[in-house]
């Protein structure tokens, strides 16, 4: 361990002195660096140092600690805290921005806690990693505005001409370069001296610094400049870069801004604003009733699909035709089409069968969720919802490599999906019951928490939108009514109870109406769920929500327009029947079924007859069946099946040849290509399905036979997957440790650091740092049993079955048949090792 008293000269030191809780936490905000668990601290460091992980880091501060992170990448190597907060507050410090010297502290802990800052605060140190990120350079401006130090600008610049520039600031002569460099740059820095300087240049020239300070602080210039920039090159205060090309100096930018390293520093978030107050009594029953509507529009498109949906593409995916057709039949637009296809598909309640001609079919899943209560199936719907990686905002965009993103095929998967999702419903939740937020608020909110996150398209980056699509599909699926969180909505999440609203606020009147509605956030985002505490909270969700979903009808209203109007959700058994016998018309809070000679017929196909129907709607309609829907069932009976179809390749047949007579004379059968076997009996070439449609398109209402003579009933074949699982969420990055991982790893780095950092007996040959020891078997069965009797710990190299190398710190305990049983620190248990696998003992020094 390293003395708390000395600075640490590296960030292996500075993590050795952490104890362990910070180490857990550095290990919980950054689960990579435990991927696989480093073997000590050196490894735990140099990992931490790595750029793929420094940015993964980087990404996931917010907007201040960010802005702090570029601060010290502009600032000295170590810099000190005041010299940091003169960067982030101004020259005032303290005085001049108290918000700004309030949150500080709180940015450097987190820099810390991260491992991107280390040192004491007199001397602080970005890791070296995140300054070559975070520094400026041509090539990649940094969001300060600032350009390179005097002392960058003047690399490659001759020793005369540096000369020259300190001559004409006014600075004595040097006998260098590097003391010239030195001088000037400690008067760029001196406020009192570098204002007389700035008072006697001419005005253009102040004028010319003033719109390179803030950024970019690069400009053009021609081979012979003007006046007033001669008067600025002369002084170095612009400096040559290339031909052509001159820059603001790091040092004289910070003097026009009064030393400050942003224009306008963020260091706190802002609010969420309310847009609107809604009781939440209505907030609840709107939700509701949306979540009802979301399991009728899952319900309908597998049902649509039911006998085997659209076919997959090759490249996978539902094809942009397939998707209208779906649009369509839900009667919604092809984004929410989509939205509700990857819903289903994300609940594992549809997949592809995997036939040679494959196609998109409802799941075993389906089968067993139609059966389950309506509030649980809305819960499997939302959990589905919150933790896929997929998103169905993508479908009709373009990939990487301009490949047009289809709907439940490849490239959807966004693996920042679910956080965003899950943070944008916490913001919701911190809001006071009823208050729906205004989307500009939840989007600038979610800019500050992530500014690096994600590519930009269309001005808008990957969070921006994710938070879009979050807002829209809550409200679809019915875990926002009326933009506000719902009480279920807000079971789901694990939250708890929301500020009460007052209660006198009402439903606004107008748009200019203000309601008074109070609001706070939340200091920190709401973790996710654990497996056993999502359970628990989807029993609450589904507990709050099962008593505002509407109970499901055993009737319905028959008009004399041959319609029937179903007054809320029906029982799926009569729904199924009804489905069968009439044709929706129109969807809403009613239902309208119409009937039609088709529709009629349809039952009949299905093996229904005239009685099975009248008796079906007497029970099930509150109203007497009208007259006209009675003669349309019968007329429609009547003529049922006086028409038989067979296979020859296809048949008719009629004991009444008069008609058979009329079909033969019809221009219309020209296409069947019917000839007569029989008074009774006309054949054709075409199948019977189609011959069945020619002849229903003529007026008739034949119907098929089977081989026997009988008739063939028709029903719905329902296509089913072999069984399959849910998509898994594509994760981003490693996942959080959970505590028992967490606490062994930390344990093994610790172990592994005492092993690597223990000082050891010089024996035999000297061995080098990182080297396993290396003695003889005798030598090493020796030393194991006479640290048996003195109770020595020893230093071994030990490789296991694998292959892998590692050094161990171990008590051994006993030696025998080829195996020693030891205490084994690195560990913290004591395990048995066999000898011929040890490469050599050392023990360990006194002290």
């Amino acid at each position: 361990m390293s003395n708390p008293a000395t600075p640490p000269r590296s960030l292996a030191e500075a993590l050795r002195a952490r104890d362990d809780a910070s180490l857990a936490v550095l290990l919980r905000a950054r689960p990579d660096l435990i991927t696989p668990v480093p073997t000590d601290l050196t490894q735990l460091a140099t990992r931490a140092g790595t750029r793929a992980s420094v940015l993964r880091a980087l990404e996931r501060l917010d907007r201040f600690a960010l802005q702090t992170a570029e601060a010290l990448a502009v600032a000295g190597d170590p810099a000190s805290y005041q010299e940091l907060l003169g960067l982030m507050a101004g020259d005032g410090g303290d005085s001049r921005d108290p918000a700004v010297a309030g949150e500080l502290l709180r940015a450097v802990a987190a820099l810390r806690d991260q491992a991107l800052v280390w040192g004491g605060d007199d001397r602080l140190r970005l890791v070296r990693t995140a300054r070559e990120v975070l520094a400026p350079s041509p090539q990649h401006p940094s969001p300060t505005g600032l350009g390179p130090t005097v002392r960058e600008a003047t690399s490659g610049m001759s020793p005369g001409r540096i000369q020259e520039i300190v001559a004409a600031a006014g600075l004595p002569s040097t006998h260098d370069s590097v003391s010239a460099v030195d001088a000037l740059t400690k008067l760029f820095g001196h406020r009192k001296k570098m204002a007389k300087l700035l008072a006697a240049a001419p005005a253009e020239s102040r004028e010319v610094l003033s719109r390179l300070v803030w950024g970019p602080p690069y400009g053009q210039i021609t081979p012979e400049p003007a006046a007033h920039l001669r008067w600025l090159l002369d002084r170095g205060l612009l400096l040559p870069t290339a031909p052509g090309t001159v820059v603001l100096p790091r040092e004289v930018a910070l003097h026009l801004r009064e030393g400050r390293a942003h224009r306008e520093p963020e260091p706190v978030p802002p609010a969420v604003e309310p847009a609107a107050a809604h009781r939440p009594q209505v907030v609840d029953a709107t939700a509701a009733g949306q979540a009802y509507t979301s399991l009728a529009t899952v319900e309908e498109l597998l049902k649509d699909w039911d006998e085997g949906g659209p076919a997959v593409l090759r490249s996978g995916g539902l094809s942009v035709r397939d998707l209208k057709r779906t649009a369509v039949a839900l009667d919604v637009p092809e984004p929410i089409a989509a939205f509700w296809v990857e819903l289903a598909y994300a609940a594992g309640l549809l997949a592809s069968d995997g036939e040679a001609d494959e196609r998109y079919a409802a799941t075993p899943a389906y089968d067993e969720w139609l059966d389950r209560p309506p509030a649980e199936r809305w819960a499997q719907l939302a959990e589905a919802w919150l933790t896929a990686t997929r998103a169905s905002g993508l479908v009709g965009g373009r990939d990487a490599k301009d490949r047009a993103l289809s709907a439940l095929g490849p490239g959807l998967d966004r693996s920042a999906a679910p956080e965003v999702r899950h943070r944008v419903l916490s913001l919701l939740a911190a809001l006071p019951e009823g208050a729906a937020p205004a989307a500009d608020s939840v989007l600038a909110r979610l800019r500050w928490e992530r500014p690096l996150r994600g590519p930009r398209q269309h001005g808008d980056d990957l969070r921006t939108r994710l938070a879009r699509w979050t807002l829209s599909e809550a409200e679809l699926l019915g875990v926002t009514g009326r933009g506000a969180l719902s009480a279920h909505g807000r079971a789901l999440l694990g939250a708890p109870a929301a500020e009460k609203a007052p209660e006198h606020a009402a439903e606004p009147s107008g748009p200019g109406d203000k309601l008074p509605v109070r609001h706070h956030h939340l200091s920190a985002a709401l973790e996710p769920l654990s497996p056993p505490e999502q359970a628990v909270a989807t029993a609450t969700a589904v507990r709050l929500l099962a008593p505002l979903l509407p109970e499901p009808l055993d009737h319905v209203l028959l008009q004399a327009d041959l319609t029937a109007v179903a007054p809320g959700p029906l029982r799926r058994p009569l729904a199924d029947a009804l489905g069968v016998l009439a044709d929706v018309e129109s969807k809403g809070g009613a239902t309208v079924y119409r009937f039609t000679p088709a529709s009629v017929r349809r039952a009949l196909d299905a093996g229904q007859t005239a009685a099975d129907l009248h008796a079906f709607l007497t029970t099930h309609s509150r109203t007497p069946v009208p007259q006209p829907l009675a003669y349309l069932i019968d007329d429609v009976a009547r003529r049922h099946g006086h028409l038989r179809v067979g296979a020859a390749s296809a048949y008719v047949r009629c004991d009444d040849d008069t008609v058979l007579n009329e079909i033969m004379a019809d221009k219309r059968a020209s296409g069947l290509r019917l000839r007569r076997l029989a008074p009774t009996v006309l054949a054709t070439q075409a199948d019977p399905a189609a011959l069945l449609e020619g002849l229903r398109a003529m007026g008739y209402a034949p119907a098929a036979e089977s081989a026997e003579g009988d008739v063939l009933i028709t029903r719905a074949h329902a296509h089913r997957t072999p069984p399959r699982t849910a998509p898994e969420p594509v994760p981003d990055g490693p996942p959080p440790p959970d505590p028992t991982l967490l606490a062994a790893a930390i344990r093994a780095i610790r172990a592994g650091d005492l092993a690597a950092t223990t000082p050891r007996k010089p024996a035999g040959a000297a061995v080098k740092g990182g080297e396993l020891p290396r003695t003889t078997a005798a030598e090493t069965l020796a030393t194991m049993q006479a640290a048996v009797l003195t109770g020595d710990t020893l230093w071994i190299g030990y490789v296991n079955a694998e292959g892998t190398a590692s050094q161990r710190v171990i008590a051994p305990i006993r030696v025998e048949g080829g195996f020693v049983t030891a205490y084994d620190h690195t560990a913290d248990e004591v395990r048995t090792y066999p000898l011929h696998r040890v490469t050599g003992v050392a023990e360990l020094a006194e002290d």
